[in-house]
């Protein structure tokens, strides 16, 4: 989609369509008025009918308006002008852009970033619309066939979106709120394009191939450690895990280092199960195919370095993925064995299917040679978690208050939020092992909880947390698909990060 900036006139507008907004009880916003008034009062005359009554996810589509020069003007509800706020802004757009899709339209200019909001400057607003725009009108359709008709026949949907702008001295902030949105979009795209990919395509192989062209388009430093790599380092927990898949294992290690090189980089680790079958405790059948999502860690470490790069974002950061497949086969490992990670810990694997940690455990003691300020890993980890949070808020467990706290203040500011867990030493034990210094899983209690203990383990030198995903990264039934999470929390939390490294 083409995307440009201007200030001027709703009613004045050359276009397909013109995008305002309306509030409940009929009160219209400042472009909305300003069209009723050129048509004397012919918006206004609709709302009494009762066409629209202002609530979100609510639009009316009204053709040739009197005193308009454009072909449509569609009317986008927007709430209780008292509750307005971030969240409903987001709606509007996402409604507004889906309405004037599903019209002849193939171009518009939306007002929707002019309205009021809060303490929310015009280049948040800008940056938010353009996100909203390009992840509403994400599409997933690389491998499906071709239709010679569909091909022929061009597909609706607006190809070339005008934002308006109040006031020109706020061009310059409008156009950084641009850029900043669609590198965001970019980042979120790719994580969910890896996440939807079936696991036959979006192999450990491919990732790592994916990483490498994203490290030559952008010149970062993308290394890939293969088996023999791995197996010199110590890390039997990770080989344990890879050890019943015809795939082999890779170890990718990303680096975008723009900040200065005394600054301490923050690492990103991401879960990468290609696919999941459990290994030898193996899952139902039933929606098995979803495991091909247990890789969305590691998808959004990608689509996060995507973003950063499209910043040239002025920090340290180091990605860190482990990605394997769990397959069951006659070399795959068992319940009852115990394998030795990285750090040196022996683990007695009780259930195979709690192979995430197993591999995040020697990402995390690998990430201890970056002497790093910060370390966040990304994991699809537990279904505990969604039992416990449902599909809305990301589970965070971490050793330091205050980084959760910043990653908390992240996920609130880039509307994909996050719940603090509890971690405390009191759960530690529900890991005791009669055979190993750890067991793999606690039990059936607190499984979500017990898992981030697990990981805390092997995160004792530096400042950590654990973002648990499985109920955030993607959606089940008829809209079932990667939903792109946490990049944007993740590069909210970076871009903070750099401002106040940078002041």
């Amino acid at each position: 989609m083409e995307f440009s900036i201007k200030t001027g006139n709703a009613e004045k507008q050359h276009s397909n369509c013109v995008i305002v907004g309306v509030y409940e009880s009929h009160q219209l916003s400042v472009a909305a008025q300003a069209i009723d008034e050129a048509s004397s009062g012919y918006v206004t005359n609709i709302l009494k009918r009762g066409d629209l009554d202002g609530k979100l996810d609510a639009a009316l589509m009204l053709h040739n308006v009197p005193g308009t020069q454009c072909e449509r003007v569609l009317l986008v509800g927007l709430g209780k002008k008292s509750e307005f706020a971030e969240k409903q802004y987001c709606k509007a757009v996402r409604t507004s852009i889906k309405a004037a899709a599903a019209s002849g339209a193939t171009d518009a200019v939306s007002f929707l970033a002019e309205l009021p909001l809060g303490k929310m400057d015009i280049r948040w607003k800008v940056a938010h619309l353009a996100e909203v725009v390009l992840d509403a009108s994400y599409r997933f359709d690389a491998i499906k066939q071709k239709k010679g008709a569909e091909e022929k026949s061009p597909k609706k949907g607006i190809k070339k979106l005008t934002i308006a702008i109040a006031d020109t001295k706020d061009l310059s902030e409008a156009e950084a709120g641009l850029a900043d949105g669609k590198a965001l979009a970019s980042g979120v795209s790719l994580a969910k394009d890896l996440g939807n990919l079936p696991p036959n395509v979006c192999t450990p192989s491919y990732l790592a191939e994916q990483a490498v062209k994203l490290g030559k388009h952008y010149g970062l430093k993308v290394t890939v450690l293969e088996r023999d790599k791995l197996e010199k380092l110590g890390m039997g927990s990770f080989l344990g895990v890879t050890q019943g898949s015809e795939q082999p294992p890779k170890f990718i290690v990303m680096e975008h280092l723009k900040g200065k090189k005394s600054q301490k980089p923050v690492v990103l680790v991401g879960k990468g199960i290609t696919f999941d079958t459990g290994g030898i405790s193996l899952k139902p059948g039933a929606e098995m195919d979803e495991m091909k999502y247990d890789m969305c860690g590691a998808a959004s470490v990608l689509g996060t370095f995507k973003t950063i790069a499209e910043m040239d974002l002025p920090l340290n950061v180091v990605g860190l993925i482990p990605t394997c497949e769990n397959m069951p086969d006659g070399r795959a490992t068992r319940p009852g064995d115990v394998l030795t990670s990285m750090s040196g810990l022996t683990i007695e694997v009780l259930n195979t299917d709690a192979e995430g940690r197993l591999i995040l455990c020697d990402a995390l003691t690998y990430a201890e040679r970056f002497e790093p300020s910060a370390v966040v890993d990304i994991a699809t980890l537990t279904g505990a978690c969604v039992i416990a949070l449902g599909h809305h808020a990301t589970g965070l467990f971490s050793n330091n208050d205050a980084l959760a706290k910043e990653l908390l203040h992240a996920g609130e500011a880039a509307l994909d939020r996050a719940w603090h867990m509890p971690m405390w030493d009191d759960y530690q034990p529900l890991l005791d092992s009669n055979f190993a210094d750890i067991a793999n899983i606690g039990g059936r209690a607190a499984g979500s909880i017990t898992a981030a203990c697990f990981l805390s383990r092997f995160a004792k030198k530096y400042d950590w947390a654990h973002l648990d995903i499985a109920g955030t990264a993607w959606k089940s039934g008829k809209e079932k698909g990667g939903t792109g999470r946490p990049v944007p929390l993740l590069t909210e939390f970076l871009v903070a990060r750099a401002n106040k490294a940078n002041k």
